[in-house]
Formats: structure tokens, C-alpha cells, sequence
């Protein structure tokens, strides 16, 4: 039985988030609300736990795990940006984007997508995805929470179809599933492969 913990989207309560990080290195699958809709995350690297995410999503093993980053200071650690590739994200972010780069050459296959060896990046401009990442420091791998025949808006939603299947639920209120907008910018040319809750006014 998951945990579940009501957490404030605002003003985010130190202790629990405590929690939230403490469970996440124990080796936690976590449902927690982001800028676009709730996703499940786990600690960077944790095979075992993204073997779960993988099977309770019922995803492809070369599925695009996102790595959720506080800020874009450690993220040329991950993926290799080029300068305008950096301005860009710099530009727009934090917000409700995903952006595929190609990932470092020091980042284990299993993170990565197929044969392209490209990775998912985001930076939310949720307040409790921000003090998640804070006191963890580093990042999560994450996926948004999609389920044919399922919508996710509030916690209890998340609990009534996975409570015996992942460690730990976050609340806090309506949560509307909204996708990010996701942008490839792995080779030179930025291509939209989907336009989603981020806006494209700002991508050029």
C-alpha cells in the first residue's frame, strides 16, 4: 500500500519532502503532480525501480525515461548541448517541455533511447518538484503517469488504480494531465514532436 502524503503546491512542508527523498533513495517508484499532469518517478539510475515504471506503464524497453532536473546548471553532466541548443533552454525554461538531447557518453545505456542514445530532459516550474530535487540533489527519472482508460487530476486517482503498486503518492489538489510540449534538439535542426502545455511562441 502506497504511501500518501498531502503536500501544499505552493509552500511545499520541509518534513515531508523529507520523506519524499528519503523514500526515493530507499528505492521508491513515487506518483508525484508536475506542470503537465502527474508522473512516476525514481531515483537516477535505479534499474529495479525503473524495471517497475516500465512495467506498470507497460512501456517499450527503449521508452524515453525524462530526466528531471532542478535547474540546467549540471545538465551538460547528462546531454550534450550545443550553445544555441543551451540558450534555448535557457529561454524558456523551467516550464511544461521536454527536450531531447544526446546524452554523454558517462550515462548507462538503459537511460538512454535505443540506438539514437538520446534522453529526455525537463525542468519543471512546480514548487514541489523543486524542493523534491533541492533536497535530493540530483535528479529523477521520470515518465508522465498515462494509463489507457485513466485520468489522473488528484491524488486519489493516482491511489484507487496504483496503490499496490508503487511506495509513494503526492497531493496536492487538481492536477489536470496536460502533456508536455516535446522538442528535439539532438542534431542541429529543432523539430516539434509535440506541441503539448508548453507554449511554441517562445521556439524559434
Amino acid at each position: 500500500m502506497a504511501l500518501f502524503l498531502d503536500i501544499h503546491p505552493e509552500n511545499p512542508q520541509s518534513r515531508l519532502i523529507s520523506k519524499v527523498t528519503e523514500t526515493l533513495k530507499s528505492g521508491a517508484v513515487i506518483a508525484y503532480p508536475t506542470d503537465s499532469g502527474y508522473a512516476l518517478g525514481c531515483a537516477l539510475g535505479n534499474k529495479n525501480a525503473m524495471d517497475r515504471i516500465i512495467k506498470i506503464r507497460q512501456l517499450k524497453r527503449h521508452h524515453h525515461f525524462t530526466l528531471m532536473l532542478k535547474d540546467l546548471s549540471h545538465v551538460g553532466e547528462y546531454a550534450k548541448l550545443n550553445n544555441s541548443g543551451f540558450r534555448l533552454l535557457k529561454k524558456i525554461l523551467p516550464g511544461a517541455y521536454t527536450f531531447i538531447l544526446e546524452g554523454t557518453k558517462d550515462i548507462p545505456n538503459r537511460l538512454l533511447n535505443g540506438n539514437r542514445k538520446t534522453i529526455g530532459v525537463r525542468v519543471s516550474s512546480n514548487a514541489i518538484v523543486q524542493s523534491i530535487l533541492e533536497d535530493l540533489m540530483e535528479p529523477m527519472m521520470s515518465v508522465s503517469l498515462i494509463m489507457k482508460g485513466y485520468e489522473f487530476y488528484h491524488g486519489n486517482d493516482v491511489k484507487t488504480v496504483l496503490n499496490n503498486s508503487i511506495d509513494l503518492i503526492i497531493d496536492s489538489g487538481h492536477c489536470p494531465p496536460q502533456p508536455t510540449t516535446v522538442i528535439d534538439i539532438s542534431e542541429n535542426d529543432v523539430i516539434i514532436l509535440r506541441e503539448g502545455a508548453g507554449s511554441l511562441e517562445f521556439v524559434n
